[in-house]
């Protein structure tokens, strides 16, 4: 069957258009969901055209992982509260990490065993090479092919660790942020001496002991260079390891010569890599200030903030909205605690049949991961035109009647403009304190991830509707219907 090579790799190649379509489908929330849908039939027929090549071995293992790993996926993907989706993103992230890196260890043990370097691994060892079927691997890696294999299996290995931190702090299983004395100089000390060790195989000394070195510092670097970073930079962590991830697929797709994982890990690569740059950039951070930097350690001392918070009742900010022309409801983490999304639309809803124009005003980095808010707002149905982007709906709160803040903290905080001293500041933010009147929703009076006052909650256009963001919203659904009434 000479011509199965041959449709092998164009179902590989149909594949990848199906990744880029997709990918490209994805950047807009109207074409979002078709998107998925592309990218998913091309990782089925890339995962069908595998199994029929030539050299496969071991194909009823591989059934059985891909059944377990896809109805792992199914049950979690449906049972996963909007809430914790964050942390689920981190955690699939980081297992596309360990794979990129498993890879990288089986080529690593084949070639040790080509150098005639496993001689005494016993023949009933786990680690036995022929047990992991490495003979499916090309005999002969060349120094580029090793090289590659060796940084894909760096690169998975710290998405790996470092995802699963990501995971355990969102999932609230570990403090926010881990700092000890000289930690920079200890992570720089772990990732030389995984970048020697990775060297000294390329060199041809891969030695199973070498090997497993090599691993255990790489999975070390990757743990201690996540747990310094707070929740506040999570958006960040999340798209950077994304784009670990897929360079790692990448540069191991390449070792073995498979098309699709080449394609497929640059185009996740690339794209995370532009993600990663505006997340930074919409926190007016570096990529380097966000890894190794403190944030929430001010350089200075910080602005007094005046005046005190002022309550409102639910009634009363009904009221104040029901007879506004124009609201903007700025959503944030909180209104993801608290589930509320759904009531913010139905009470959205009650305002339009008022004849009041209502938008949605979106942060990049409101929520925990890229894209929270909108992905929120859409499974409570929210129309894609009523959702504005920052650059987009800043001018125009200066002609809003009233903004309505549910959860949102950091990102709305005038101190980003005012303060120098404050760890926020440069940082672009929703120019929410511009508004004619604004009604906060917040539980109690603490500050956000950054740990640092917000000054818009003190102005003198500012209203504070304490209380859960779901009962608070479902207070003023009730006041608005006995306006209506």
């Amino acid at each position: 069957m000479n011509w199965l090579p041959t449709v092998i790799k164009a179902c590989y190649f149909i594949a990848a258009l199906l990744f880029i379509l997709g990918l490209k489908r994805m950047s807009s929330p109207r074409t979002a969901r078709g998107g998925i849908v592309w990218a998913g039939y091309g990782m089925l027929l890339a995962v069908l055209a595998t199994f029929f090549l030539p050299d496969m071995h071991n194909r009823g293992l591989i059934v059985a992982a891909v059944l377990i790993g896809v109805s792992a996926a199914w049950w979690t993907g449906r049972r996963v509260a909007m809430t914790a989706m964050p942390q689920m993103v981190a955690l699939y992230n980081g297992m596309g990490g360990g794979a990129a890196a498993a890879i990288g260890a089986v080529e690593l043990i084949g070639y040790a065993r080509g150098l005639g370097m496993l001689h005494a691994v016993p023949d009933t060892s786990p680690l036995r090479p022929e047990a992991w079927a490495v003979n499916a691997l090309p005999p002969a890696l060349s120094p580029v092919e090793l090289t590659l294999g060796v940084l894909g299996a760096l690169i998975g290995a710290v998405s790996f660790s470092g995802s699963l931190v990501a995971f355990a702090k969102l999932q609230g299983w570990m403090d926010r942020r881990f700092v000890f004395a000289g930690q920079r100089a200890v992570n720089m000390l772990l990732l030389a001496a995984a970048v020697v060790t990775g060297f000294m195989l390329v060199l041809g000394q891969a030695s199973l002991p070498l090997i497993l070195v090599f691993f255990a510092l790489a999975l070390l670097f990757g743990l201690m260079m996540t747990l310094p970073i707070g929740g506040a930079d999570m958006p960040v962590v999340i798209s950077l390891y994304n784009a670990f991830t897929g360079l790692a697929v990448s540069f191991e797709g390449f070792v073995l010569g498979n098309e699709a994982m080449i394609i497929a890990g640059m185009v996740v690569g690339a794209a995370g890599t532009l993600l990663t740059q505006l997340m930074a950039k919409a926190m007016n951070r570096s990529i380097g200030n966000v890894l190794f930097g403190s944030f929430g350690a001010a350089g200075g001392e910080a602005q007094a903030i005046t005046g005190a918070q002022k309550p409102i009742d639910g009634a009363d900010a009904a009221v104040m909205m029901a007879y506004a022309e124009r609201v903007v409801i700025v959503p944030g983490y909180g209104l993801a605690v608290a589930q509320a999304q759904h009531k913010v639309w139905e009470f959205a809803q009650l305002l339009i049949k008022r004849g009041v124009k209502v938008k949605f005003a979106i942060h990049p980095v409101a929520g925990r991961m890229p894209g929270h808010m909108n992905v929120l707002l859409a499974e409570a149905g929210v129309p894609y035109d009523l959702i504005a982007d920052m650059d987009d709906i800043n001018p125009e709160f200066a002609t809003t009647d009233v903004a309505l803040v549910i959860g949102a903290n950091d990102v709305v905080n005038p101190l980003a403009k005012t303060d120098p001293a404050s760890p926020i500041y440069g940082m672009p933010i929703l120019d929410v304190s511009n508004a004619k009147q604004v009604i906060v929703i917040k539980r109690g009076r603490g500050t956000g991830f950054a740990g640092i006052e917000n000054a818009l909650f003190y102005a003198d256009n500012t209203r504070m509707l304490y209380g859960d963001g779901q009962a608070a919203v479902g207070e003023l659904v009730t006041a608005l219907k006995d306006v209506d009434g």
